[in-house]
């Protein structure tokens, strides 16, 4: 299989290109030039083995064929379970069990794991410039800590996470470095594409993407959206629809992938914050980036998001696209009431994020909607303890994972909102 930029000014190329690459010559973002239909009929044994099965049409002729069963074993080693919430259709996708306790950690995981396969042992380091809103850059950190031949480098916007975000994105060490930039993650997702696309730069320095802009993170995100509509369809005969928090946009176009692909995924629904660049879009407005607004879902604060160039290659137009996705924004009022809610309500203690879902499920269900929703729960409450635990009224006890995480010392550098900074702290 080829994959192709969205801006279309490039020749088709091989996945192990694009893996490496990150971001495509052109500026633009890879796409597979088709969606393969392998058979979703009937439920994987396991989510790896559904991995393997959703990503090997993209791998038919990558140097890692062979190895993509051992590389999906390895990053999809813990469960993304579907949990039924209090109420017969309503559920919830957790995707908050790997080892910083978000869902990037599985895309992350298989994109470490496919780059070191792929690298040759006697070229130089690659750095990986990662951007980060609040949740990337830990399960990046975590994914390629201490993996020979790789440094990463993270930005991430200072002030605008929370402290045990931030702590996850400082306490690596070693191959990893966190700077924290003056600005917001627009601002840090600009150094970073601008780097990745600096060819003078690339020449010296060997860099790669982890971002969402990644195919290496878009792809294997379609395998739990895959896994979990087949496993719902098996057993009830009708699609899932699912309610996605959504920033960059990454996770919401792999539910999109795995639908294009023939996984019985029904609606896809975005929860989106106080940045609505994407509720005004999908009402109709004209595409406009926005100034980024902070919030209590901090890992959502996007005012452009990057995702939206391929959501808008994959439709023939805006009327196509706007038919295909509904938008909704929740502000920090609302937020903070689905939080204080939600344990009564649902059974459950959500993160910001997952509550902007939750609020929108609950407007569904006012209005009549009685189809079976999933909310994803893209990190786990434990993460945003300042914001959830005087809501709740509780302690919220961290996984065992998070609990080593904070037990380690942090360190970050400040860098200057300027890409002559960022270029110096590359080492050139």
């Amino acid at each position: 299989m080829q994959f192709t930029s969205t801006r279309g000014r490039i020749p088709p190329t091989s996945i192990d290109v694009a893996l490496v690459a990150g971001l495509a010559p052109d500026g633009g973002l890879y796409v597979p030039t088709c969606f393969p239909r392998p058979d979703f009929s009937v439920p994987a044994p396991s989510l790896a083995a559904m991995a393997t099965r959703t990503l090997a049409p993209y791998f038919a002729d990558s140097a890692l064929r062979e190895r993509l069963d051992a590389i999906c074993v390895d990053a999809f080693c813990f469960d993304a379970p579907l949990r039924p919430l209090d109420g017969a259709a309503d559920h919830v996708l957790e995707l908050f069990h790997g080892p910083t306790a978000a869902f990037k950690d599985y895309a992350a995981r298989f994109l470490a794991r496919a780059l070191e396969a792929l690298r040759d042992p006697a070229a130089p380091p690659t750095t990986i410039v990662v951007a980060t809103s609040g949740d990337t850059g830990a399960a990046v950190a975590a994914a390629f800590h201490r993996r020979p031949g790789f440094r990463v480098l993270i930005l991430y916007p200072e002030g605008k996470v929370s402290p045990r975000q931030a702590h996850g994105l400082e306490c690596w060490g070693d191959n990893v470095v966190a700077y924290r930039v003056d600005g917001s993650f627009d601002d840090c997702q600009r150094l970073a594409k601008q780097a990745l696309s600096d060819e003078a730069l690339r020449a010296q320095v060997p860099l790669g993407s982890a971002n969402s802009i990644s195919l290496g993170r878009l792809l294997p995100q379609a395998a739990y959206y895959a896994h979990t509509a087949t496993d719902y369809h098996a057993r009830h005969g009708q699609p899932l629809n699912f309610i996605v928090p959504t920033g960059n946009l990454g996770n919401a176009s792999a539910a999109f992938v795995a639908r294009a692909m023939g996984a019985a995924v029904g609606e896809i629904r975005l929860a989106c914050n106080a940045n609505d660049t994407l509720p005004r879009y999908f009402a109709g407005d004209d595409y406009a980036a926005q100034p980024t607004r902070t919030t209590l879902a901090n890992a959502m604060d996007v005012g452009a998001p990057s995702n939206f160039e391929r959501l808008r290659h994959w439709h023939a137009d805006d009327a196509a696209l706007r038919a295909a996705f509904v938008a909704d924004s929740v502000d920090d009022a609302t937020i903070r009431d689905t939080i204080r809610a939600a344990p009564d309500r649902h059974g459950i203690v959500p993160c910001p994020h997952t509550a902007t879902a939750l609020s929108v499920l609950q407007t569904l269900r006012e209005g009549g909607d009685t189809r079976p929703w999933a909310v994803v729960a893209t990190a786990h409450p434990a993460k945003f303890e300042s914001i959830v635990e005087p809501l709740v009224g509780h302690a919220v006890e961290p996984p065992p994972a998070l609990v080593e995480c904070l037990a380690r010392p942090a360190t970050a550098t400040r860098l200057a909102n300027d890409y002559r900074a960022l270029v110096a702290a590359l080492g050139t």
